[in-house]
């Protein structure tokens, strides 16, 4: 049985312009110690995606409209505010893509490493603050006892990446979902990060939903992934599987897009064109205007193409112009 089943998530913004459709129809599963990869443009639907499920879209003008997210028993979609805080920052936790802007600037890393430990242990004191010290001695930040009590600025963008892992990891969480955890990092450093995220798994048993639009990072930290595009998923299968045998366009094109991918002096590939506006999609396939991988006058433009099992553990939207090959 997995440790969190997500099925049929819709998410969507009501404003003043129109529905924002963000996600749609999304479905996976995360396993006990598995990581499953997210991975799609800029507004594909990635961390809205993630949000829902630990209650942090704003509503208003954020709506979950339909689907259940099963954490051990529970509903987190239908879950109170109440259960929620006791599960988030406990059983689940989240990193967020820039730290500066997630760590309190007037607050001491003491501060914030202890809080989880009071809140959801009701640890305090001097006892707080030895785990809090080990913590940051564990993701390795250097005299962890002297920068215990330094504010976030005074760390670089790398220490303060792992001063973010130390607060999410501090209560054992079972789930960890890290959002882009490698932005904005030199690729030493990214390195390092994925890492420190693959040993504290190991140790702990930690299950991680890594959201990221790097497919490399995916080559080399998931066991799934799934291709998001346009709040919906367009491709799953393992990671071994995906990047031998990518089916749909659109993850192709994302293949194709890799530089490493392209000999030297090589004109780079770029996916034509922009992400679909989430207020006035097409009816059929999101793909179908950005489509030079496949064949776009075979796409379907009725309605949006239904993930089905097209090889065994292999899902992908089913339009036959994205499955076709240019």
């Amino acid at each position: 049985m997995p440790l969190l089943e997500v099925s049929n998530l819709t998410t969507r913004f009501h404003t003043r312009n129109g529905i924002v459709r963000a996600v749609e129809d999304v479905s996976f599963s995360v396993d006990k110690g598995q990581t499953v990869g997210i991975v799609g443009e800029s507004g594909s639907g990635k961390s809205v995606t993630c949000y829902s499920l630990v209650g942090l879209i704003p509503q208003p003008p954020g709506k979950i409209h339909a689907g259940t997210a099963m954490f051990d028993g529970i509903d987190l979609l239908q879950a109170d505010q109440k259960q929620l805080r006791k599960i988030r920052g406990k059983r689940v936790s989240m990193t967020f893509q820039d730290p500066m802007t997630s760590l309190n600037p007037y607050l001491k890393v003491s501060t914030q490493l202890t809080e989880p430990l009071e809140i959801h242990e009701g640890i305090k004191g001097k006892q707080a603050l030895h785990r809090a010290i080990d913590a940051l001695a564990e993701v390795g930040i250097p005299d962890p006892e002297k920068r215990i009590q330094s504010y976030p600025h005074e760390f670089s963008g790398g220490m303060r990446q792992r001063v973010m892992i130390a607060m999410a990891l501090i209560t054992r969480p079972e789930l960890l979902i890290c959002d882009e955890p490698t932005t904005a990092l030199d690729v030493t450093v990214q390195k390092q990060v994925l890492d420190l995220i693959k040993d504290r798994q190991n140790e702990l048993g930690t299950a991680v939903i890594l959201i990221t639009h790097d497919l490399a990072v995916v080559h080399q930290t998931c066991d799934d992934v799934n291709v998001m595009y346009a709040g919906r998923i367009v491709e799953r299968a393992e990671t071994k599987t995906l990047f031998e045998k990518p089916m749909h366009a659109y993850t192709r094109a994302l293949m194709k897009s890799i530089p490493a991918t392209h000999d030297k002096g090589e004109k780079l590939y770029t996916i034509t064109g922009i992400t679909p506006d989430h207020s006035d999609q097409p009816e059929g396939s999101a793909f179908h205007e950005r489509n030079t991988m496949g064949d776009a006058s075979k796409c379907n433009t009725a309605s949006p193409p239904p993930l089905e099992e097209i090889q065994p553990d292999h899902f992908v939207q089913n339009c036959p112009g994205c499955l076709s090959v240019s």
